[in-house]
């Protein structure tokens, strides 16, 4: 089928003519850059540009035509203003794809009043919420990040597995929190933990005193953190190192950032979580890309962005067309076997191979492999916090 949909392309290329493939190909970054996760998305921004340039580098895709990152806010947080932002890309802009969104709250609003009726693909690197498996999307989202159904049996895995049976939990307000928390929760109490308290956050507040004085008036032995590092998850853990409710925290994959460590210090030592996390040929790749870059590759869902750009681009070539409805059908085989493994530093091979007719499988930063409706399989890194810096454990 790829080789059919490659030689079809060809004929079309040649019979468009050159003018058409000097045209740009828009390839839309939305991403929380101000907001509660403002402190990891330029990386994430970074890693999918690193992409996208590699393959400009490399002579573009279908004979030629360079691809063009345009940025927009999602805000993390905000659902008109990320619905607004995807529409400019996709009215103004006249982008092809969509890498991100971000957060899950804004990525679900954006699938459902932008991409779906407009027809657009979304490959979100850090959208982690369960209900998102479930989303009608007329096979035009994926997301490279697993889902937070898979997180939640992994950190309450990590915490009986360090002897704590007893915890307070406490969620940002948002799809993203409610589907960690839920998954946690049901995995935690499976496994004989128990629960003392189950307490939202609102991101933004400047006081978090009667949130924190709930939980220390539950108890336990940690504090579970299912937050966002620039905000509330943020304002939760002053909060209770300052008033002595809580000096151990465990966290989700939205606490994980250095500045969370600078901001508090050496009070965050002996805390622990999980976050999203590769290793293997294709993350030692994508790191020496990105020190050659200029920036952290050991950073939140970096890896993430790097393949979820590449993979656009890839299943454009695959399919031979920039038209979402057509090259959506060629994400899923870019990205899995059968064919010639792919790795970080590699795109211009990888686009070799697809003009040739041939196929390849996309192993990338991640070690992609993409399950059920086009979500990855993924695994977590467990991480102490020893020395004001993050030290790893464990994959799992």
């Amino acid at each position: 089928m790829k080789k059919l949909l490659m030689a079809s392309a060809a004929t079309a290329l040649v019979a468009g003519g050159a003018t058409a493939q000097e045209d740009p190909i828009g390839i839309g970054i939305i991403l929380g850059f101000t907001g509660p996760i403002e402190s990891i998305t330029p990386n994430m921004s970074s890693s999918a540009q690193l992409a996208i340039s590699e393959i400009n580098e490399a002579g573009g895709i279908l004979d030629g035509r360079m691809l063009e990152a345009v940025t927009a806010d999602s805000t993390c947080i905000d659902a008109s203003a990320a619905t607004a932002a995807a529409e400019r890309l996709i009215t103004s802009e006249g982008i092809s794809g969509i890498m991100g969104a971000d957060c899950s709250g804004v990525t679900a609003a954006i699938l459902a009043n932008v991409a779906v009726p407009n027809g657009m693909v979304m490959i979100s690197p850090s959208a982690t919420s369960p209900g998102l498996s479930e989303a009608e999307d007329n096979d035009f989202f994926f997301r490279t990040a697993p889902s937070d159904a898979r997180q939640g049996e992994v950190l309450a895995n990590i915490l009986m597995d360090r002897g704590i049976e007893e915890v307070a939990v406490t969620y940002t307000n948002n799809d993203y929190g409610q589907g960690l928390s839920d998954s946690f929760i049901s995995s935690f109490e499976e496994t004989g933990g128990t629960v003392t308290l189950n307490a939202s956050h609102e991101d933004g507040r400047g006081d978090y005193s009667a949130e924190v004085g709930a939980l220390a008036s539950a108890g336990g032995d940690a504090l579970v953190v299912l937050g966002y590092a620039d905000q509330g998850g943020l304002g939760i853990i002053r909060g209770a190192l300052d008033s002595g409710a809580f000096d151990t925290f465990a966290m989700g994959d939205g606490m994980y950032a250095q500045a969370l460590i600078d901001t508090i210090g050496d009070d965050m030592n002996g805390s622990f979580g999980a976050v999203p996390w590769s290793e293997g040929e294709g993350s030692e790749a994508f790191a020496g890309l990105t020190e050659a870059a200029g920036f952290d590759a050991a950073t939140s869902y970096t890896r993430e962005s790097y393949d979820a750009a590449a993979l656009i681009a890839l299943a454009m070539q695959a399919a031979g067309s920039t038209d979402p409805n057509e090259y959506k059908m060629s994400v899923m085989d870019v990205a899995n076997e059968p064919g010639e493994q792919i790795l970080p530093g590699e795109l211009g091979r990888a686009i070799e191979i697809l003009q040739e007719g041939g196929e390849i499988d996309y192993v990338g930063a991640t070690n992609v492999e993409l399950i059920g409706s086009g979500e990855a399989a993924g695994t977590y890194l467990e991480y102490d916090i020893e020395d004001g810096t993050f030290s790893q454990v464990a994959i799992r």
